[in-house]
């Protein structure tokens, strides 16, 4: 089945622009069923079916569910919508998970089996990058490597010492158009480390950490209190930043943070065992 073009624009632009979505995909079908195999339908984080199509009240309501859970945790899920009857010969209940398939009750006339792939397309998370350290240029050519949609925010003469990254800026200001849920990092190393911090923490973030020692963290947070700069904004930086895995070097310094800014941007994500079969 060939996907309808509007469907298609409609993935792509809302990719474009960094928007979540699920798609959801009907893998195979078994007896008769409204939707056949290659179907698909694009379905938005509130659980409204935007565009294409699955099918109809039979798969509907399942599929929408996974979709929303799917976003959420950002984990793929495969439906099998069935026949009760077809599900108690296998010893199944409509809810029951087994060997990472969801099974769901057909009660439609058709007494068809559908099996629905759903999707998440999450938007690859935003990093900046602030300063042009060895330990800054580690970091944007790790994060990358680990999914992180890179900005440098660094003077235009430093932009040569980076390798390939997804957005160069000229100085420390960081945009205020790419949401809440961004990473920040200013790894200026004497360099603008004020001018950088004051934007870091004036800008909505999930994380925002400093590259430096203790000493010199609590000798700019003085600093940048003396400035006016909030307690409270103060008090979400993270310093010195990373885990402590005894890091030395830049990169070893820089695989600390990044390993920091994965961990927190996975917590919540992994899905939790699934019962053995027969089991609830």
């Amino acid at each position: 089945m060939t996907l309808h073009p509007d469907v298609l624009d409609l993935v792509n632009d809302m990719k474009a622009r960094g928007e979540p979505f699920a798609l959801a995909t009907v893998v195979r079908t078994v007896s008769l069923t409204a939707a056949k195999a290659g179907a698909k339908a694009v379905i938005l984080s509130d659980g409204t079916m935007t565009a294409g199509w699955i099918g109809g009240g039979c798969a509907r309501a399942n599929v929408l569910k996974a979709a929303r859970q799917s976003l959420l945790d950002g984990q793929p899920r495969l439906i099998s919508v069935q026949p009760k009857d077809v599900l108690e010969e296998q010893g199944l209940a409509p809810g029951d998970a087994r060997e990472g398939v969801l099974y769901a009750n057909n009660m439609c006339p058709s007494h068809g089996t559908m099996d629905i792939f759903v999707e998440p397309i999450l938007p690859r998370p935003q990093l900046y990058v602030c300063g042009a350290s060895p330990v800054a240029v580690a970091i944007a050519a790790i994060a990358q490597r680990m999914g992180f949609f890179v900005s440098v925010c660094a003077p235009a003469s430093d932009h040569t010492l980076f390798g390939k990254t997804d957005r160069l800026i000229d100085g420390y200001e960081i945009p205020l158009d790419s949401g809440s849920g961004r990473y920040i990092i200013v790894a200026t190393q004497g360099r603008g480390d004020n001018a950088a911090l004051k934007s870091a923490l004036a800008s909505p973030s999930t994380y925002v950490a400093f590259v430096g020692s203790r000493k010199k963290a609590a000798v700019v947070k003085d600093e940048l209190t003396a400035a006016g700069v909030a307690l409270s904004q103060l008090e979400t930086l993270r310093a010195p930043a990373g885990i402590d895995l005894g890091a030395i070097t830049p990169d070893e310094i820089a695989l600390s943070i990044v390993a920091e800014m994965v961990e927190i941007r996975r917590r919540g994500q992994r899905r939790p065992e699934q019962p053995e079969e027969g089991k609830s």
